[in-house]
């Protein structure tokens, strides 16, 4: 197996050193164990022991496991429930990091895969990409395997490795729990990247790492275009096949109203071309075309206008 000994004594405060396992490639539930010690003579903590799990060659990102300000009785065995399978692969990363005036030693020994789940630490199931729209709030919902406590620690963690608090933790059976998060960051067009994280009793769950994407509503590019004129009617061809934003587009929308006016009514449209019926002769009308893709808050902001006048009756 692995093993890292580190001498805290003569170092200077965080003064870091790392273990790292080789690429795993895991295609089936399993777990990952492993024991640690923290020793000193007069029996101050010599520093603090971290573990990363850093997924697809990305970033390291935050801890999903560490302790610190401790001495141990003999050795501690922890478990990590790692989530994330072939093809995608994934390392983990022990970090000790040294603390100034303290001298000791810091371990880890005895780190093994095991093809079977852990005992103590959830499992998490696979974590599903979410889909909004700019402004809107998306919500991830964390789904594990295994038995939930109240001292149990819940957090949503970005590619980047920002935390996010996991606010709503519901028990599903004695097998299963679930908890959300809202993410609010949706003020723009992005994909981003979220996973679960658990920090149990007995060591610490991660799932995969799953899309935020966040979409634009869809805007026409040009105002819509005039076919025919009448006293008492506008024929229109909609023009909404350039856009800025994102589609698919599930519904388009005329709306119209006099240039002079305060009211305005907005027609369904659902095919090629479009006739505004009921107008009044010789008045000016200011016309524009809506767009919506799936999902609340999915229609765009009105195209550019056509302006133009009904006949003399």
């Amino acid at each position: 197996g692995s093993f890292m000994m580190v001498n805290s004594s003569g170092r200077a405060s965080g003064q870091k050193a790392h273990l790292l396992l080789p690429t795993l490639k895991e295609n089936d539930t399993h777990c990952i164990d492993f024991h640690y010690y923290f020793s000193s003579r007069d029996r101050s903590s010599p520093g603090a022991l971290n573990v990363y799990v850093k997924v697809n060659g990305g970033p390291q990102g935050n801890p999903v496991w560490n302790v610190s300000g401790v001495v141990t009785e003999g050795w501690v065995k922890t478990e990590l429930a790692i989530s994330t399978f072939w093809p995608h692969f994934y390392q983990v990363i022990f970090e000790s990091v040294s603390l100034k005036g303290h001298p000791g030693y810091i371990a880890v020994d005895e780190v093994r895969v095991l093809a079977h789940p852990c005992r103590k630490a959830p499992h998490f199931l696979r974590l599903q990409n979410v889909e909004v729209n700019v402004g809107q709030n998306a919500t991830f919902q964390c789904i594990a395997g295994g038995k939930w406590s109240q001292h149990d620690k819940l957090w949503l963690q970005q590619w980047n490795g920002r935390d996010t608090a996991l606010m709503v933790t519901r028990v599903v059976n004695h097998r299963r729990f679930s908890a959300t998060v809202s993410v609010a960051d949706t003020t723009q067009r992005s994909v981003s990247k979220y996973r679960c994280v658990i920090r149990s009793d007995g060591g610490s769950g991660v799932s995969n790492y799953a899309e935020l994407i966040v979409k634009e509503p869809p805007t026409p590019i040009a105002p819509p275009e005039l076919l025919a004129v009448g006293a008492t009617y506008l024929w229109i061809k909609p023009n909404a096949n350039s856009i800025i934003g994102d589609g698919p587009i599930i519904l388009k929308e005329v709306e119209y109203r006099t240039t002079t006016g305060t009211w305005a009514e907005t027609h369904i449209v659902d095919s090629p071309n479009y006739k505004l019926w009921h107008l009044d002769p010789d008045v000016e009308y200011e016309i524009r075309v809506l767009l919506t893709r799936p999902g609340e808050g999915g229609t765009g902001p009105p195209g550019p206008p056509l302006t133009t006048r009904t006949k003399c009756a």
